[in-house]
C-alpha cells in the first residue's frame, strides 16, 4: 500500500504530532527557514517518492508567511514524485475574504484557492469553513469537515438536561450552523439580531428566542476580536439567561480579544468560552482561565485514514463511528 507521509508546516507542530500519534506513524522529516533577505526554504529530509504526501498547516497571526511555506512545501513533494499531495488546513486562510461585496474587495479565498492548485495540491482538506461557497473555488476535491459532532460531544457531557440550554445564533449568517446542534443536541435555539446604520453605528439590536433562566450557548465559526460573542453575550445577560458560555471552532484572538472575553463572561462560574485547537492555544490558556479547548486531531487522523484508503468521508460531517456516537 502507498506510504503516508504527514508533514508539519511552522504553524502547529503539537496537533500535527497528536495526529501522528493517532496514525501509528512518525512525522515526516523536513527543513523549514528563511535566507537572509527572509525568503522561505524547504528543504525534504527523506524520500516521498511515491507516497502519499499531508501537510498540515493552519493559520496565525503570521498567516502571509505560512501561505508561501505551504505552497512552496507543497511544490517540493510534487518535484520530489510524491504520488499525491493532500494540503490540510484546519483553519482556512483568507476564508473571509469570499466575495467581493459592494466596495470592489479582492477575493482573497479565490486567489489562496489558485496558488495551491497551482502549486500541485492533489486535494484539501479543511474544517468550518467561514462560507460554503469557498469550496466552489476549488477545481480539485475539497473536503470541508465540521466541528459540529465535537460540539454536540461536549453539550452532551456538560448538560444533561438539553431543555435548560437554549444554542444561540451571534447573526444572522450563523443560522444554519445553530440549528444543526440544535437539532442534534434536541434543544432550542435563539437568533443575536443587530441593526447597523453606517460605520460602527448600531440602530437596535434584539434577541429572538426565549432565553430567560437559560443556560445560552453562542456558536460560531470563528473568534477574532471577539466583539461579536461580547455584545451577544451582553445582550443574553439583560434578558436574564442563567449562564452563557461561547463555543467556537477557530480562535484566532486578535490583541485585546481575550481581555474582553475575561471582562464579559463573568455571569457565574460557569461561563466559558470552548474553542477547537485549529490553532494554537498554549498561550491563550495561560491569559484566561475561561478557555477551555477540544482536540480536533481524532477526526483530522480519520479524515487522513479515510482518504489515504479512498473510503467516504461524509461520515465524519456528522459522527465519527466508534468514538462519538
Amino acid at each position: 500500500m502507498t506510504e503516508i507521509k504527514v508533514f508539519a508546516g511552522s504553524s502547529h507542530p503539537a496537533l500535527v504530532d497528536k495526529i501522528c500519534e493517532r496514525l501509528g506513524i512518525s512525522r515526516a522529516k523536513v527543513k523549514i527557514g528563511k535566507f537572509l533577505n527572509q525568503e522561505t526554504n524547504v528543504e525534504i529530509k527523506e524520500s516521498v517518492r511515491g507516497c502519499d504526501c499531508y501537510i498540515v498547516q493552519t493559520s496565525n497571526e503570521n498567516v502571509n508567511d505560512l501561505v508561501m511555506e505551504t505552497l512552496i512545501l507543497t511544490n517540493a513533494c510534487v518535484t520530489a514524485s510524491a504520488s499525491r499531495v493532500f494540503v490540510v488546513l484546519p483553519c482556512y486562510p483568507y476564508s473571509r475574504l469570499d466575495q467581493r461585496g459592494s466596495e470592489r474587495k479582492a477575493v482573497g479565498g479565490k486567489l489562496v484557492a489558485n496558488l495551491l492548485t497551482t502549486a500541485g495540491a492533489s486535494a484539501i482538506l479543511t474544517m468550518d469553513l467561514h462560507s460554503e461557497q469557498t469550496e466552489g473555488f476549488f477545481d480539485i476535491p475539497v473536503d470541508n469537515l465540521l466541528a459540529r459532532p465535537l460540539f454536540v460531544q461536549w453539550l452532551n457531557q456538560n448538560y444533561k438536561n438539553p431543555e435548560s440550554c437554549v444554542i444561540v445564533s451571534p447573526d444572522a449568517g450563523g443560522v444554519k450552523r445553530v440549528t444543526a446542534v440544535a437539532d442534534r443536541f434536541k434543544t432550542g435555539f435563539a437568533i443575536f439580531h443587530r441593526d447597523r446604520r453606517g460605520e460602527n453605528k448600531i440602530a437596535r439590536q434584539l434577541v429572538v428566542g426565549h432565553v430567560k433562566g437559560k443556560a445560552c450557548v453562542i456558536l460560531d465559526d470563528l473568534a477574532d476580536t471577539c466583539e461579536t460573542l461580547v455584545t451577544a453575550a451582553e445582550a443574553l445577560k439583560n434578558c436574564d439567561a442563567a449562564s452563557v458560555i461561547a463555543i467556537v471552532t477557530h480562535g484566532l484572538f486578535s490583541p485585546n480579544s481575550i481581555e474582553r472575553i475575561e471582562n464579559t463572561l463573568n455571569i457565574s462560574v460557569k461561563d466559558k468560552l470552548i474553542v477547537t485547537n485549529t490553532l494554537p492555544q498554549a498561550e491563550n490558556l495561560l491569559k484566561s482561565s475561561k478557555i477551555e479547548v477540544i482536540d480536533i486531531s481524532q477526526l483530522l487522523s480519520e479524515a487522513i485514514r479515510r482518504t489515504h484508503n479512498s473510503e467516504s468521508v461524509r461520515a465524519l460531517f456528522d459522527t465519527v463511528p466508534g468514538i462519538f456516537n
